[in-house]
């Protein structure tokens, strides 16, 4: 077997074994491009082998899609499917994991009409939003993960020669995912339990609030009472242990809804809806955001804001030391799941359930009476540098050193 063909057997297991840790008789749905066709192949055959009974492959095609965006009435762009909204909400019910391998370029709707775009993620967002609960909160086992296409590797190394592109773009993604080491399944053990160190001392802290200060960052976030720090491995309804991101580097909590005061800038691009935004900031004044300024695509980043009432707040506060592997590879692979991974970084819209005491039982209203937002979208964008210190507030207004200089301080 050669090398390319053992870490991709290896990445596969780790997406069946540790991403969803698929049970026995479990369904699991796939989401993905036409682009990771032979990735995803390999996990089928890995997920039957754990004993899965049914594996439904949902595939898509950057080609198709940019065709509607380009062809498709207006109209088409304010509806969801309501069958594929209730068919995930049923398989989630039926305890069924689900995981997305992303390939999609960057670029995929770089000067396409951004309301376009707006109202198809508005569209999708209200549609989808019973399931976004269940991820959320952690009712199901779920794994985001991805694989290269031709497209999306040729952004992230322009000057490589066309042939090897894609083939750098593997190798990168296999490092990030730990699947080049001997013994992957064991090196993500380690990992989580490295990360849960940080989580056990950030909730043996209990902050008020957390203040963040580097060039063009002068931040306050307030966190909600009985606020959880989580990292790494998450646990479903019925207690199986899944990874919802791979690679992961985070430990993360959430924001007091209204909490949040000060201005933030950007230190990685964003890609969003098929569009890059870059060289932005963001200013809060008690939670929502009142002023957006972006070099490139300042109007994406408006919309994105705009899409509902809590698009204007904050759902996630994620720590991530510049030294994170992902950060020392010197790879940025416009690709918010791995860019987030090397980047302390916030997630305007919507707050996961599982980050306050008790909220994987709260209902909505409970979530929201508790300081947590609520939205239809959830999107991460990245604010760490090796000149970000944060500091940690106690109730009593003493604070201590929680990064300094882009790392841990503890």
């Amino acid at each position: 077997m050669s090398n390319f063909n053992q870490h991709l057997d290896k990445y596969a297991s780790l997406a069946v074994e540790v991403g969803v840790n698929i049970q026995k008789d479990q369904t699991l749905v796939i989401n993905t491009s036409i682009d990771a066709a032979e990735f995803v192949r390999v996990i089928v055959k890995k997920a039957y082998e754990k004993g899965a009974k049914h594996v439904y492959v949902e595939w898509g095609d950057d080609v198709v899609a940019r065709t509607k965006y380009e062809l498709a009435p207006d109209e088409a762009f304010k509806e969801f499917p309501f069958w594929r909204a209730s068919q995930v909400e049923g398989l989630a019910e039926g305890g069924a994991a689900f995981m997305s391998v992303v390939s999609s370029s960057p670029d995929l709707l770089k000067g396409v009409d951004p309301e376009r775009i707006s109202n198809f993620q508005r569209a999708a967002g209200e549609a989808m939003s019973k399931y976004r609960q269940y991820i959320q909160s952690d009712k199901v086992s779920w794994c985001v993960l991805a694989a290269p296409s031709k497209e999306w590797a040729a952004k992230v190394f322009p000057d490589a020669p066309e042939d090897e592109q894609v083939d750098l773009l593997w190798n990168a993604i296999f490092k990030a995912v730990r699947a080049d080491q001997a013994d992957p399944v064991q090196a993500w053990k380690d990992h989580d339990a490295n990360l849960h160190e940080k989580v056990e001392y950030l909730n043996g802290k209990n902050y008020q609030k957390l203040h963040y200060t580097a060039p063009g960052t002068d931040l306050t976030i307030e966190l909600p009472k009985g606020h959880l720090w989580v990292g790494a491995g998450s646990v479903n309804e019925e207690g199986h242990t899944f990874m919802a991101n791979m690679p992961t580097e985070e430990v993360f909590t959430v924001p007091l809804k209204t909490g949040v005061n000060g201005t933030v800038a950007s230190t990685k691009p964003l890609s969003y809806g098929g569009n890059v935004i870059d060289k932005f900031s963001v200013t809060f004044e008690n939670g929502r955001i009142v002023d957006v300024k972006a070099e490139e695509g300042e109007d994406i980043l408006k919309r994105l804001v705009n899409t509902d009432e809590g698009s204007h707040y904050l759902g996630e506060v994620a720590l991530v030391p510049h030294q994170s592997p992902i950060s020392q590879s010197n790879v940025l692979f416009y690709n918010t799941l791995f860019d987030e991974n090397a980047s302390n970084h916030l997630a305007i819209g919507s707050a996961y359930a599982f980050c306050i005491e008790g909220g994987k039982k709260m209902s909505k209203e409970e979530l929201e009476k508790n300081g947590l937002n609520n939205s239809i979208t959830h999107v991460d964008f990245m604010i760490g540098s090796d000149k970000m210190n944060i500091d940690g507030i106690k109730e009593d207004g003493s604070s201590e050193p929680v990064f300094r200089n882009g790392g841990w301080a503890f």
